[in-house]
């Protein structure tokens, strides 16, 4: 619709140009007036506003000034309503955007909250994609929005106000990112998100490391550096370049090339008896591996014992090849 709108504006600023360019040169050639004089004519008789001719004219003078005067009439008439059909129209696309972004976001439950879409955010809301989980951006920047507002819910704002973080639904929300640049601005987000959800799983960036203590002093569960994390791998490349580079082939991408998965214990418990990792039996029934065990107190136990007893809320850590995943999530439902 926006672009039929532009369309007619095209037509509309090409008429108005005509039919100056035309009263221009009919007062020059017909009436032989001087440039200046043939501009001033022109644009008083297409404006209506009634000032004098510069001298009398002739009869075809007056029978070009009365078509010029009927034309423009008719042209900016028509320039005026397709104007002011582009500014209502726009406006109500705006409006019926807003309200269909609104209604998604009031439909979600356990979602993500990703305040700020630069580098870190543009990455964890590609990330989020790709495992298809739900998620709404906060963002200030209307340039950022309108150029990515196709595929990604957003809500423009700023993450420090609480009804900004409201609307985002995170009284409903299961985790919140905030990834923005500035340190101070992301420990205001995590003060007012942990005011608004006790149990909102925060997770935040950070530039320098004064800030850390800071941020989980105020509510963050999770603080990401990703400056130390960048400088961190690049040395690993150089002190163990084989061992990184086989890390970053297992892939958590989602969709066709995941090569970890993390799975809770109760998939498993629902759809089979099993007391241990044994009786599981991954390895025979999708080719899986369980290179690692979460328990309930957040213990993390690296390649577990076969005869480790499975305890309910614990989860296990999965590795292997993309289409053993797919193996293991349709074999046990897992989403």
């Amino acid at each position: 619709m926006l672009r039929l709108f532009r369309s007619k504006i095209y037509l509309a600023v090409f008429l108005m140009t005509a039919v100056l360019l035309f009263g221009v040169l009919g007062y020059r050639y017909i009436s032989n007036y001087d440039w200046v004089d043939a501009i001033y004519m022109t644009v008083i008789t297409v404006t209506t506003v009634g000032f004098s001719e510069v001298r009398p004219l002739d009869a075809q003078s007056k029978f070009f000034t009365i078509s010029l005067i009927v034309s423009s009439v008719f042209i900016f008439a028509f320039a005026i309503s397709v104007i002011t059909e582009y500014v209502l129209g726009r406006n109500s696309l705006q409006l019926l955007k807003k309200k269909k972004v609104k209604s998604k976001i009031n439909s979600l439950t356990d979602h993500v909250i990703i305040c700020g879409y630069g580098r870190n955010g543009t990455q964890a809301a590609e990330r989020l994609k790709a495992y298809k989980r739900p998620f709404v951006v906060i963002e200030k920047d209307k340039e950022i929005i309108e150029r990515f507002e196709e595929n990604i819910l957003f809500i423009e704002g700023d993450a420090n106000d609480d009804e900004v973080l409201l609307e985002a639904g995170i009284e409903r929300a299961k985790f919140l990112i905030t990834a923005l640049p500035d340190d101070a601005t992301n420990l205001f987000v995590v003060l007012s998100s942990r005011q608004l959800n006790k149990d909102l799983f925060i997770i935040s960036r950070a530039s320098l490391s004064t800030s850390q203590k800071k941020l989980v002093l105020a509510g963050a569960n999770k603080v990401i550096m990703p400056d130390k994390i960048g400088g961190d791998h690049m040395a690993s490349l150089v002190v163990m370049p084989d061992l990184i580079t086989f890390i970053n082939k297992l892939s958590v991408e989602g969709g066709h090339t995941t090569n970890l998965e993390e799975v809770s214990i109760e998939d498993f418990t629902d759809q089979m008896e099993c007391n241990s990792l044994r009786d599981l039996d991954l390895r025979r029934k999708t080719g899986c591996t369980i290179i690692g065990y979460i328990s309930p107190e957040g213990e993390y136990i690296i390649n577990p014992e076969a005869d480790l007893q499975l305890q309910p809320k614990s989860k296990v850590i999965v590795l292997g090849r993309p289409e053993q995943i797919r193996k293991l999530n349709e074999m046990f439902h897992i989403v």
